[in-house]
């Protein structure tokens, strides 16, 4: 599988903090990747820099084998790059429909907002990736919406708009379980259409169901990175819960 995205020493420090510490890995075409680990591990430090928002301190880049000079929001948008993050950055008052589109509107030659165009696909959106039970119109301000109908609305955006990479950074975990299996079953259909995704979960168990390899990182440093048939869910939990011990006494049929 060709590599679609790859990184490759990428370390970042806030003062005398060592966040990530020489990370490399690549994100093949039409491939979901599991990024696990426990809190603390580095994973939502390295979901901002892969999405453009955070700068590395040092490490290289390359989008399709040509080299990336700079990792911004600038460059990931024109790549293809879309991020669903912990926190939706929604806007309250605005409606569902002005949140999905902020920044991307349709307009008229006039340049006034298609808003019955916008409307009619905000609602085909919302019923066609995550079924999300509560939300009456897409007219509906995102104020009025519970914590997980708006990560839900926070989902729909990046899908919709998805070219290339989609990166997930614990999208289930204000979901329903019927929202859950709608956007996992979503992720193996993405496959077909070429397009790569990144899914940071706590859950093994969702990761292992949807992802063709997995990474794990441990206080910074990526410890495991392996396909699913060659792993286990048990193996899995035994790298996220003890880092590398855990791996060597799992494979040592001790864990």
């Amino acid at each position: 599988m060709s590599a679609l995205f790859a990184l490759k020493g990428v370390t970042k420090k806030y003062g005398p903090n060592t966040v990530l510490n020489d990370v490399s890995f690549e994100i093949g075409k039409g491939e979901v990747v599991g990024l696990l680990g426990d809190n603390g591990a580095g994973k939502s430090t390295l979901v901002k820099i892969m999405s453009g928002v955070v700068q590395a301190d040092q490490g290289d880049f390359t989008w399709d084998d040509a080299p990336v000079e700079k990792m911004n929001r600038d460059i990931t948008e024109r790549l293809g790059v879309e991020t669903i993050f912990q926190d939706s950055a929604l806007v309250p008052f605005m409606t569902i429909t002005r949140n999905i589109f902020m920044g991307r509107e349709i307009t008229n030659k006039l340049g006034f907002m298609k808003m019955k165009e916008m409307d009619s696909i905000t609602a085909e959106v919302l019923d066609s990736v995550v079924t999300i039970e509560g939300i009456k119109s897409p007219k509906q301000l995102v104020a009025s919406l519970s914590g997980g109908q708006a990560q839900a609305v926070a989902i729909a955006r990046a899908v919709h708009f998805k070219r290339s990479l989609l990166i997930l950074d614990e999208p289930t975990s204000a979901l329903a379980v019927r929202a859950t299996e709608a956007l996992l079953n979503y992720l193996t259909h993405l496959k077909s259409d070429g397009v790569s995704s990144v899914l940071v979960t706590h859950n093994l168990h969702h990761a292992y169901q949807v992802c063709d390899r997995h990474i794990v990182m441990n206080h910074g440093r990526k410890i495991l990175d392996v396909r699913r048939e060659d792993t286990t869910v048990e193996e899995l939990t035994a790298a996220v819960v003890e880092g590398a011990e855990g791996i060597r006494r799992y494979r040592e049929g001790r864990f």
